[in-house]
């Protein structure tokens, strides 16, 4: 039978429809890209614009061939630093001019490859570009948030074919996490206790919707998804501040994040999705309240008029049959 669930965090319903779905999920193959162009392999430097950023050995020119991970600016920017963030009103509408940051992360060398089959040198390396960016654009005082996300696949918003992620600094706080700092900070005012953590706590009792944990992270299922199989990687101790990942952390949380990743590759192929990391924003990084986390959004269903206009997500695969399923697969594969 259907069910109703809520998100405890935003309040968000989502209905849970399994009866929905009955015929079984088509993996997708391995393909690789016949491209022969792409800005973003070894060789073409020259075609994207100077790199902010880049991993390489000590010695190596700007913009040369001999690195294996690069950050640059995006070649069409949502946002630039042109003009700062003035406010500006025109009666009862208001508007800011388009300043920040807009980045791409050129995650390794390697064209046809993704970090489920990367080696854990190369995802703990995305992890410290995702970290050096990140602190260094937080000194720009008139930034208060910055967005990391990876859009893989056609179908998840992804240009081009070459292992990528960006980030997106803006001097406003994002919609979706204000509303999970409302949520979180409405818990914590009458629980004393993070939601997330209160989260954690009883997804390892329950153990239902659990995918994988190591020493320092947890990869579950959440109760409430919006999306089959949508699934949530976060740190057991509390913390609010992503920039703040301590230098041991990093390993756990690369190790989790190709795991998780590889193993929903294991069950639907090589499938679009979309991950971002919530944190709390600039101008409040360290809280007791609010906790950073990884979303993972597969990008197996689209929303439709009954989604847009209700803002009920309709979700065809129940959290607890996704991780049984994602559990399920043999041991010993990792």
């Amino acid at each position: 039978m259907p069910e109703y669930r809520k998100d405890p965090i935003t309040n968000r319903w989502v209905i849970i429809s399994s009866e929905r779905s009955n015929r079984p999920i088509e993996k997708a193959e391995l393909t690789t890209s016949t491209s022969i162009f792409c800005p973003f392999d070894k060789g073409n430097e020259h075609l994207t614009p100077p790199e902010i950023l880049a991993f390489k050995p000590q010695n190596s020119k700007p913009n040369d061939e001999n690195w294996w991970l690069r950050v640059v600016p995006n070649k069409f920017p949502a946002v630039t630093q042109e003009k700062p963030p003035i406010i500006k009103k025109n009666g009862m509408y208001f508007s800011i001019d388009g300043y920040g940051y807009h980045e791409v992360i050129i995650e390794t060398p390697n064209h046809n490859t993704t970090i489920a089959y990367m080696n854990d040198f190369e995802v703990e390396e995305i992890i410290w570009a995702y970290l050096q960016r990140f602190n260094e654009i937080k000194k720009d005082k008139k930034i208060k948030y910055v967005q990391i996300f990876k859009n893989y696949g056609p179908n998840a918003g992804a240009s081009l074919p070459h292992p990528h992620s960006q980030l997106i600094a803006t001097p406003i706080i994002p919609i979706f996490i204000e509303e999970e700092l409302k949520g979180s900070k409405a818990f914590y005012n009458i629980k004393k206790e993070c939601i997330f953590c209160s989260i954690i706590n009883q997804e390892k009792k329950e153990n239902v919707r659990i995918i994988e944990e190591n020493n320092n992270f947890i990869s579950f299922e959440p109760f409430a998804p919006r999306f089959p199989y949508e699934t949530w990687i976060i740190q057991k101790e509390h913390n609010s501040n992503f920039g703040n990942l301590d230098i041991h952390l990093v390993k756990d949380f690369a190790k989790i994040l190709k795991n998780t990743l590889l193993k929903l590759n294991r069950l639907l192929g090589i499938f679009p999705f979309n991950y971002m990391i919530h944190t709390s924003p600039f101008d409040n990084l360290n809280n007791s309240y609010y906790h950073w986390h990884l979303e993972i959004i597969p990008r197996l269903t689209n929303a439709a008029g009954f989604e847009w206009g209700s803002g009920f997500f309709i979700n065809s695969v129940s959290p607890e049959n996704a991780a049984q399923n994602l559990k399920s697969l043999e041991e010993g594969f990792l």
